[in-house]
């Protein structure tokens, strides 16, 4: 029989959204992102976020905080029956128990060694249950999803937060054919404003980059959102590193524009992301009380770093070695220069550079700092948001990645936190964003980013 449930709309139009463990610690919030919609959660997903409530990462905090949120949720309510979501016109939520359903049995078909199958085996109870609703298990687990489907029961991919077309995701960079003659002239000359320089852009709502041709001619400029002015952009030298394509200019001049708070760069392996903001971070050493490079750690095997042998330094120095690796060739760059070359071992040693995993930089206070986030792509969008949400006065935030080269599991190329990030932020005057596509490590990198 089934159970006596409230709400706005018919049951027939009514849905119930079965969450499963890694959509939680995506998003702790999740249970509020389905409007009129009924939410439940198998009491299985409870036992797994049970096993994540200790710890410093991000997924700790969000198990903790969807404790957190459930036990104001349920007050004095029995949460294995349905509560009222807040809001208008929201649904219900409930904790599903552990139960056999009558028809297929995922615990039984696929082994009842995986909390995956008893979460399925909740989905299925609700599915008989409510046969008037259309039930739908949301998981960022792929493999869980097609289990789901494969015993005739909607699953799908947790939507919020995700780009929607990421093959159009913001590049920041336009080529702008037939530019009027007499404003390349003018932007050549120094800078060029007004309604004709909007008229004649593409893109003249947020800060961007082009490259203009006017017939023969051509340049490289950027277009300030809080100016409106057109400015040409010349190849500037950062610690002796100089950049090699016009991307690698646009960057640099991204990072080494004050006006600029947040800069987002993008792209392949070998292009020179962290390369060009290091670089940017020392020239402008003077100007910030810090410099932070930091990058999240991805543990091998699932397993934590308290796995690996040694002290911290030991067990942390593999996951910052491209980041060493960066520094040690801008150092590479002042061979006969020891002055430098032992300027830059000193910004190390005084802690004026540091390096070390994200998890590390957490409670650390974000004022005056030039805070370079690498690897961003292995972040949640909450992640990017609690990380820029913790900048003071006078911080620049970098964040640099790519896409295409994800390391956690339940995150792809659209609903990670770098491309949410790029398609949400685009058109505010604090920001700005650079993809880079050449490849500048060698000819044999390039080679393998092209053909293999």
């Amino acid at each position: 029989m089934a159970e006596k449930k409230t709400g706005n709309r018919p049951d027939n139009q009514r849905k119930i959204f079965v969450l499963d463990t890694s959509v939680i610690l995506y998003d702790h919030n999740a249970i509020n992102s389905f409007m009129e919609h009924d939410v439940a959660v198998p009491v299985q997903v409870l036992e797994e976020l049970d096993n994540f409530k200790n710890g410093n990462e991000t997924r700790n905090f969000e198990a903790r905080s969807f404790f957190r949120l459930i036990d104001r949720l349920s007050g004095q309510h029995l949460i294995s029956e349905w509560i009222p979501l807040s809001g208008s016109g929201s649904g219900q939520f409930k904790i599903a128990l552990d139960e056999q359903p009558e028809g297929p049995d995922a615990a039984r078909i696929f082994g009842n060694a995986k909390a995956d199958h008893r979460i399925l085996n909740s989905a299925l109870v609700l599915k008989e249950r409510y046969p008037a609703q259309r039930v739908v298990l949301v998981s960022k687990d792929i493999g869980l999803r097609l289990k789901a489907k494969s015993l005739e029961l909607q699953a799908e991919d947790y939507e919020t937060g995700k780009v929607k077309n990421v093959e159009e995701l913001y590049t920041g960079r336009t080529i702008c054919k037939n530019f009027p003659l007499q404003l390349f002239e003018a932007v050549r000359a120094g800078a060029a404003g007004g309604d004709a320089v909007r008229a004649a852009l593409p893109v003249n709502d947020a800060n961007h980059f082009y490259t203009l041709r006017a017939g023969r001619k051509g340049m490289n400029a950027y277009f300030s959102q809080a100016s409106g002015t057109l400015i040409p952009v010349h190849n500037r030298n950062a610690f002796n590193i100089t950049p090699r394509n016009p991307e690698q200019a646009f960057a640099m001049h991204a990072l080494l524009d004050p006006a600029l708070k947040l800069v987002t760069i993008q792209g392949n392996a070998g292009t020179g992301k962290t390369l060009l903001a290091l670089a940017c971070a020392l020239e402008q050493r003077k100007d910030f009380r810090q410099i932070y490079v930091t990058r999240p750690i991805v543990p091998l095997s699932n397993k934590d770093i308290g796995y690996l042998p040694g002290d911290v330094k030991s067990k942390i120095d593999p996951y910052m070695a491209p980041i060493w690796d960066n520094l040690r060739f801008i150092r590479e760059q002042f061979t006969g220069d020891d002055k430098t070359a032992q300027k830059i071992d000193e910004l190390v040693s005084t802690d004026k550079i540091t390096i070390s995993p994200l998890a590390f930089i957490r409670g650390r206070t974000l004022t005056k700092i030039f805070f370079i986030i690498d690897e961003a792509q292995n972040l949640t969008p909450h992640e990017v948001k609690t990380i820029i949400s913790r900048a003071g006065e006078g911080t620049k935030i970098i964040f640099t990645g790519d896409i295409y080269q994800i390391d956690t599991p339940y995150l792809d190329t659209a609903s990670n936190g770098l491309s949410y990030l790029i398609d949400n932020a685009r058109n505010h005057p604090l920001y700005a964003h650079i993809t880079l596509q050449k490849g500048e490590r060698s000819e044999l990198a390039n080679l393998a980013t092209e053909l293999l």
